[in-house]
């Protein structure tokens, strides 16, 4: 009421429960002063940026203000702290890699624009099966692939309808039940019923299959963009490229393809009554199986909705095709390129990314204008659609994610003129007693923990520049530190914040953080060891050179 009055205690629990963020965005700095001050007295550019690294690091955890304004600061403090001018401060927020990144996502959304998604996945699933386990497979499988191309958040909101769909015919159907009982999970009023463990185990396995399946390659998922534009700033001269089939020969046998089978595995045992066959839930998927042919007419009506492909659907398909096809064959490694022949001047991924999203916005979405160019009806009432529109592509793009990635790429750039990497890079400078599969280990551990509390690219931007140093002082190849990690911090299962497609599941589908955290045990372990061998084996195929210390890492 207006005129009730509060007690100190209780208005002030309400007032710092109401306005935190407020007031952490204002104390968070204040209580960090010290390193300012240390550093102006001292003269020293290492702490006034471990000052500024400092800020945003809790800014990006806490999300006191949001993560797009608070990767805003460097612009901000790199000048008035003498670290880099404005100029180039600014530049470093739209470099090649960044750039790249915004040209996958338009080809994302151009698959999107044309529904071309749908039917990938509809029609995947249809090939796999109907059963509980194998349609469990196909959409782990299909969302894995999705995900290579497009971002994890947008392969798993796309999925998200589809297993809704497909939940519901199983509990028309008798076969098992969406939802727990009230005596199973009580459900306050107002509050969504909680997903059956079965249900959750559908939702799990497209959150984690796109998490998985954006590893795979550059442009799957943000944090592997930030990986390379890091890595090829600090390390120019490196023989090892982070290219984009390189990459994909790095981490899609183990990291990808092994990952996703054991993620599978590993949620039919702990939600699907995998060799439990007399459980309560292994028994209603038994049923389910029964029933396989009743969820695969539910499918094929969905798929037959969708009418034949489209003209629209053929030429974006052709598009990201040959998207694929100039990234592969730029400079591919083994043999000379294209972009080797016509190398007058570097050409980077942006270029074979950005040619296929031009011709999104020239090409029309049908061609029957050639008739009435002719003279023959229907004649057009309006001007006709390209296969990508700019409206579509305006309200639907994440620009904010410019800015995330661009403040990383800044403030990485600054901790290198500074010193500041170094100068911590140093300081773990112990590890080089230990033996090399120990380092690893501990950089992959690192990254897995650091990002279950904020945004992958957030921490990827804090730790990748540091190992990059550490690298330097323990003698250590710098791939063998980095991209290990880089990898890791993708892969995080167990809260909403940790990425995304947690977040997108936890939402839509009203799961509670608790069952997120503990269906993502086994598949963080999996993750830890994957990671960790294809560092100690596959990676050595790939990179040969990164065996010893390189003589081109001399002296930096």
């Amino acid at each position: 009421m207006e005129d009730e009055k509060l007690s100190v205690g209780k208005s002030l629990g309400q007032c710092c429960g109401n306005h935190w963020k407020g007031k952490a965005a204002v104390i968070i700095p204040i209580l960090l002063l010290p390193l300012l001050i240390h550093g102006y007295r001292a003269n020293s550019q290492e702490f006034k940026c471990m000052y500024l690294v400092g800020n945003m690091a809790i800014f990006w955890i806490t999300e006191c203000i949001p993560l797009y304004m608070t990767s805003i600061l460097p612009v901000v403090f790199l000048p008035i702290f003498g670290i880099l001018d404005s100029n180039t401060t600014c530049s470093l927020y739209f470099t090649d890699t960044l750039v790249m990144f915004l040209g996958g996502l338009f080809i994302a959304l151009a698959i999107e624009y044309s529904n071309l998604h749908q039917r990938i996945a509809l029609g995947t699933i249809m090939v796999v099966g109907c059963s509980p386990r194998r349609l469990h497979c196909g959409l782990i499988t299909v969302t894995c692939f999705i995900s290579l191309w497009i971002s994890n958040s947008a392969a798993t909101a796309m999925m998200c309808p589809i297993v809704k769909a497909v939940l519901n015919e199983m509990e028309a159907q008798n076969i098992f039940a969406v939802y727990m009982t009230q005596e199973e999970e009580p459900v306050e009023e107002g509050e969504k019923p909680h997903p059956s463990k079965i249900s959750m185990a559908f939702y799990f396995g497209i959150a984690y299959a796109s998490t998985i399946g954006g590893c795979g390659t550059l442009i799957g998922t943000g944090t592997n963009l930030t990986f390379k534009g890091l890595y090829d700033s600090r390390f120019p001269m490196s023989k090892e490229a982070v290219d984009f089939p390189i990459f994909m020969a790095y981490s899609i046998p183990l990291i990808v393809i092994v990952n996703t089978i054991l993620l599978y595995i590993s949620l039919q045992v702990t939600h699907m009554g995998l060799f439990r066959p007399n459980s309560k839930i292994g028994q209603e998927v038994k049923r389910g199986t029964d029933n396989k042919d009743i969820v695969k007419a539910v499918v094929q009506d969905r798929y037959k909705e969708l009418g034949s492909m489209t003209c629209h659907e053929i030429q974006v398909a052709f598009m990201f095709t040959f998207m694929v096809f100039l990234l592969f064959t730029r400079k591919p490694g083994f043999i000379k390129g294209w972009g080797d022949l016509l190398n007058a001047k570097p050409i980077g991924s942006s270029c074979p990314v950005w040619l296929p999203v031009v011709l999104c916005f020239a090409l029309p979405t049908q061609y029957t204008f050639f008739k009435y160019c002719c003279g023959s009806a229907p004649f057009p009432g309006r001007t006709m659609d390209a296969l990508l529109s700019w409206e579509y592509l305006h309200n639907n793009t994440p620009f904010g994610l410019c800015f995330l990635l661009g403040g990383g790429f800044a403030l990485a750039e600054g901790s290198k003129l500074s010193g500041m990497a170094k100068m911590l890079g140093d300081s773990m400078g112990f590890a080089e007693k230990m033996p090399d599969v120990c380092v690893q280990a501990l950089t992959i551990f690192l990254g897995l923990f650091c990002t279950a509390f904020s945004s992958n690219v957030a921490i990827c931007n804090i730790l990748i520049p540091i190992f990059c140093e550490m690298a330097l002082k323990i003698k250590m190849h710098p791939m063998n530190l980095t991209l290990p990690p880089a990898l890791a911090i993708s892969l995080a299962y167990h809260l909403p914040v940790s990425t995304p497609p947690n977040a997108i599941i936890s939402g839509y589908a009203g799961i509670k953080t608790k069952y997120l955290a503990i269906a993502g045990i086994l598949p963080t372990i999996w993750a830890f060891l994957l990671v960790l061998l294809n560092a100690i084996s596959w990676a050595k195929i790939i990179y040969p050179g990164s065996t010893k210390f390189p003589e081109w890492a001399e002296g930096l």
